[in-house]
């Protein structure tokens, strides 16, 4: 799909991007297929949420429904124009979302700096619009934060970890970092992309660790 397809290699602008729909076309499963929690909640008071982009979501989602203090995963679309966009429609690069992860946590068991630890160390950070062998805007790296504590962690943590990318020979961050207020809403994937690999469990999964160390805990945060 690369090849005569403009959308893949270069963000596609507001007036470019398919219009999608004003309701959901599809069904979202109630409950997460291993937590068990509610996928769109409602969750226990105090539970916050931050979203990833890492590449694809299949693996991605499964790296965090495995942390501690994570309440529900799922996968989805953000970051881009298209209201109830199908994944269809992502892969044209034409909606300007990320594939992306929404992940619901109780910061009194866990942290957002503790979860972007996971972030950085579990995809390369440098790729712009891939990820691995998957190419395209929606392979974008982001984080889309909802409090001011997860932004300033998602600062520190990119600072902190750039300096061990740089150490180590590798290229700069292209992470988008961005407040899911500006970034816009978290559109729910398909049925069956959520929990894929619980689902398929020999599926495709472009994740793993990177081999190198996001130090937390250390640095003070940026301005």
């Amino acid at each position: 799909m690369l090849f005569g397809n403009p959308y893949k290699t270069t963000m596609v602008t507001a007036d470019q991007a398919l219009r999608g729909s004003a309701t959901r076309r599809f069904e979202v499963p109630a409950t997460h297929a291993v937590l068990g929690t509610p996928l769109e909640g409602p969750w226990p008071e105090g539970t916050e949420v931050i979203s990833f982009a890492m590449g694809c979501y299949w693996g991605a989602e499964r790296i965090f429904w495995r942390q501690p203090g994570v309440v529900t995963t799922a996968a989805g679309f953000q970051g881009g124009f298209t209201e109830n966009p199908t994944y269809e429609e992502s892969t044209t690069g034409r909606t300007g979302h990320a594939e992306t992860v929404l992940v619901a946590y109780d910061p009194t068991a866990t942290s957002a700096e503790q979860l972007l630890k996971i972030f950085w160390e579990n995809h390369d950070p440098t790729q712009g619009y891939r990820q691995g062998n998957d190419r395209g805007t929606e392979y974008r790296s982001a984080v889309y934060t909802t409090t001011d504590e997860q932004w300033e962690a998602a600062q520190r943590t990119r600072e902190t970890f750039q300096r061990e990318l740089t150490e180590h020979g590798h290229g700069r961050i292209t992470t988008e970092i961005r407040r899911a207020s500006e970034a816009g809403p978290f559109w729910y994937a398909e049925d069956y992309h959520q929990q894929y690999l619980e689902k398929v469990p020999n599926g495709y999964c472009n994740h793993g660790p990177n081999g190198l160390t996001c130090q937390i805990g250390l640095v003070p945060a940026a301005e």
